[in-house]
């Protein structure tokens, strides 16, 4: 499996992806809303686009489809409640389906409720897996769920599927945020030895040059993994000064969720 991660320099800080199969040059487009960089990245390296994912229905994400359909005659994949938010859907998928590139990639679909209530994420069947995320997981964040979410959702997608996959999961999120979200970490866990050490090198940095964390990394440095964090915790009820003094993890979720919304 090859991953092009394509860096788009948008406003809204989207990254897209090309999925390759290394044997056929058949391709996967993941949320490409830059359909030109999409479509000029597929053909400098020789990939035909057969299929095009979009992980949710937000413009953001669905904007190129039509114009990458058009130049490939590529099918049209997302979530199989999603047919009526997202223009042209050839295939619906649910949790457990799976999609085959080439003749070596498949890709596992996971039912990821939150951001939105019709999103899925991507999990590869590779010695060391990868996960499309979308904007359920962000590096160092979750997603927000302003426009069709819920957060309760959004908590049991993290704790119930997300935080149980292998900690060598490479994590490739729909959004480049991740200076914001690590200074959103020390605000609220100002000890947090790893988010300390990683910000320095992501500040300003070229997001088209940027590592990929794992699911591992994110535990130590994403907040929304740190659900037990005593400094957390501690600095969750300055805020909320009703807080329980023993608050369960979706609680501490769901009002950092709340921070994070105006922060």
């Amino acid at each position: 499996m090859i991953v092009e991660r394509i860096w788009t320099g948008n406003a809204y800080r989207n990254f897209n992806y090309l999925i390759a199969c290394p044997e056929t040059g058949e391709a996967l487009a993941i949320d490409p809303l830059d359909h030109e960089k999409t479509l000029a990245t597929a053909k400098v390296r020789g990939w035909q686009i057969t299929q095009v994912l979009n992980t949710h229905e937000h413009h953001d994400h669905t904007g190129g489809n039509a114009a990458v359909i058009a130049a490939t005659g590529a099918r049209l994949i997302a979530h199989h409640k999603a047919g009526g938010r997202i223009a042209g859907v050839d295939r619906g998928v649910q949790a457990g389906d799976v999609i085959k590139v080439g003749k070596t990639v498949e890709l596992e679909c996971l039912d990821t409720p939150g951001h939105t209530m019709c999103h899925i994420c991507l999990r590869s069947h590779t010695d060391q897996p990868a996960l499309f995320s979308g904007d359920t997981l962000f590096n160092a964040g979750a997603g927000n769920v302003h426009n069709g979410g819920d957060v309760s959702a959004l908590y049991a997608t993290f704790a119930e599927q997300l935080a149980r996959l292998p900690d060598n999961t490479q994590v490739y999120p729909g959004h480049d945020y991740i200076e914001n979200n690590l200074k959103f970490t020390l605000a609220r866990e100002p000890d947090n030895a790893a988010a300390q050490a990683l910000l320095p090198t992501v500040a300003g940095h070229d997001p088209a040059k940027s590592a990929v964390t794992t699911l591992g990394e994110e535990k130590q440095f994403n907040t929304f993994f740190r659900l037990t964090s005593a400094s957390v915790i501690a600095r969750l009820r300055e805020a909320f000064p009703d807080l329980p003094d023993e608050p369960d993890a979706k609680t501490v979720f769901v009002k950092l969720r709340e921070l994070r919304n105006t922060w």
